[in-house]
């Protein structure tokens, strides 16, 4: 183990020698910015991620949110003016239920159920009367809101008063309603229907003429006549006029909306439609040149008659001696005869063109047209803000429209620039009766979520790289190693061990074996030293 560690140690040592200065910054680098980024990290994402709990709260229900959440020890933040109240997202469930069951926040919004939880002998029958109506309005909102385009809903109605006799007729109710609704979705005949119902039959004594419903950008939906009375003539008349007001206000209102932006511009349309319908033949006869008054010649006959000489001619008076009497065929010859005679007659039958038209007229032309333009300036207070070249865009944009909508035969007159200037009207001025609804806040992950993400991964893709360089050169530099393993000698215990004792006793035993004589000359010389 410990040599692979220093195996390792070795080979890290000598990949940081063969890099060069340049390198050697850029790994360290690196490393620093991915420890940074790391602990960045760590630092924001321990941070409790806040959510909003209630929005478009009044400084009171603020307040007593905020109280509640402190004595629960639970960390809340305060934004949007005091009107939105955040906490952690993990909490969110769990603090509606249990704010809910202490009745935490009281919106003001009163329903059918104040009545039960607030029973009781002293109120009084006008008292009674507004939270009933209150409670109605409430109701009629909170059931609109779940039809499909619908996100929000204010009710409005009008109840009269009651007659103290009898006899006395009681007044219809009205009702005026103003949706939110989701941008660019389109209402069926259906839907509309719908609502107008839902209203009519929610409210006693309420017609659906009494109901307006519009939203909020001014569009209103009328509810599509289907009767078939002996009125049907009147009201399919008010519904084409009502239709072509409504398709040119749409038309105005989107495209400017578009320049100006929706809530910047309010548009209203007057119509006058010719309803008269007229049924004509016509039998026209013509010639085929018109620019000589010539048909064709289907057929000719020509007769020519010349006389020349003495002979007796006819002439005189008629046999009944009345010079006046033309009628007669017979004449008395004449005394002379001299003379010339010519007589030339010519007979043409010309083919003309006959044309028959049965020609039956539109039910309705648009007689007259105005448009009448609010345009809320880019500063409100400042209506100059406004170019004028703005405006007469604007002007030049609404002529032509009704330059090309007003039926030019029913005019009778030219439609000249002075005339349609006279249907145009363009107002500058703030908007001080807009509708305020209330916005529900998207939560998005922080900008620097998506920075620090980035930058890891552009850390962790650099040291890749890195990494990949540096092994590529380590293989082409790297030189193979053998190691070389020696045997390991191991002595045999059972032999015994030679020493330089033993070593000369054996070398004395073989002399003494092989060469006696040299052996006792050594023994006495050995004997006589000592």
């Amino acid at each position: 183990m410990k040599e692979t560690v220093q195996k390792y140690i070795h080979t890290m040592k000598d990949f940081w020698l063969g890099r060069t200065r340049k390198q050697k910054i850029s790994i360290l680098a690196s490393i620093f910015f991915v420890f940074a980024v790391a602990g960045l990290t760590a630092i924001f994402s321990t941070k409790p991620s806040l959510v909003p709990l209630y929005s478009n709260l009044t400084p009171a229900e603020t307040g007593t949110i905020k109280q509640s959440l402190d004595a629960r020890g639970i960390k809340s933040e305060i934004t949007d003016d005091g009107k939105t109240i955040m906490v952690p997202e993990e909490s969110v469930d769990t603090l509606k239920v249990e704010l809910a069951a202490e009745g935490i926040p009281k919106s003001g919004s009163i329903d059918y159920s104040f009545f039960s939880q607030n029973a009781g002998m002293g109120m009084t029958d006008n008292e009674f009367n507004v939270l009933k109506l209150e409670a109605m309005q409430t109701e009629l909102a909170n059931l609109m809101k779940g039809i499909d385009g619908v996100n929000d809903a204010k009710v409005m109605i009008n109840l009269p008063e009651k007659g103290i006799f009898v006899s006395d007729n009681a007044e219809p109710a009205s009702a005026s309603i103003v949706l939110n609704t989701s941008p660019g979705y389109q209402f069926k005949e259906e839907q509309i229907t719908a609502l107008y119902h839902l209203v009519a039959k929610s409210v006693p004594n309420l017609p659906t003429d009494n109901i307006v419903i519009m939203n909020q950008f001014f569009e209103y939906f009328d509810l599509k006549n289907e009767n078939s009375s002996s009125g049907a003539t009147f009201a399919s008349q008010h519904e084409i006029k009502q239709q072509i007001e409504r398709d040119v206000q749409r038309q105005v209102q989107n495209m400017l909306g578009t320049l100006m932006g929706h809530d910047k511009v309010v548009v209203s349309v007057t119509a006058d439609i010719d309803f008269t319908q007229e049924n004509r033949v016509e039998n026209i006869v013509e010639p085929v040149d018109k620019e000589n008054m010539e048909g064709i010649a289907i057929s000719a006959q020509r007769i020519t008659e010349t006389f020349t000489g003495n002979a007796n001619q006819a002439g005189g008076v008629p046999a009944g001696g009345n010079p006046a009497d033309t009628t007669g065929s017979q004449y008395l010859e004449g005394a002379t005869g001299n003379g010339d005679y010519e007589k030339v007659e010519e007979t043409i039958n010309n083919e003309v063109n006959r044309i028959k038209k049965e020609i039956t007229e539109s039910p309705y032309k648009v007689r007259d047209l105005g448009i009448q333009v609010m345009v809320e300036p880019p500063t409100p207070d400042d209506p100059t803000s406004l170019p004028q070249d703005r405006r007469d865009d604007i002007t030049k944009i609404l002529g032509t429209i009704i330059r090309t909508t007003i039926d030019k035969d029913v005019l009778g007159t030219p439609l000249t620039d002075e005339l349609i200037k006279e249907k145009v009207v363009v107002s500058v001025q703030p908007f001080n009766g807009k509708i305020a609804f209330d916005q529900q806040v998207v939560q998005k992950l922080p900008w620097w979520v998506y920075l620090i993400g980035g930058l890891l991964l552009a850390a962790i893709v650099t040291l890749l790289l890195l990494f990949l360089r540096a092994r590529k050169n380590k293989v082409e530099e790297e030189f193979v190693y053998e190691e070389q393993l020696e045997p390991i000698h191991v002595p045999d215990v059972n032999k015994e061990l030679e020493t330089e004792g033993t070593m000369k006793k054996k070398q004395l035993e073989k002399m003494a074996k092989e060469k006696p004589e040299d052996f006792a000359k050594l023994l006495r010389t050995w004997i006589s030293e000592d």
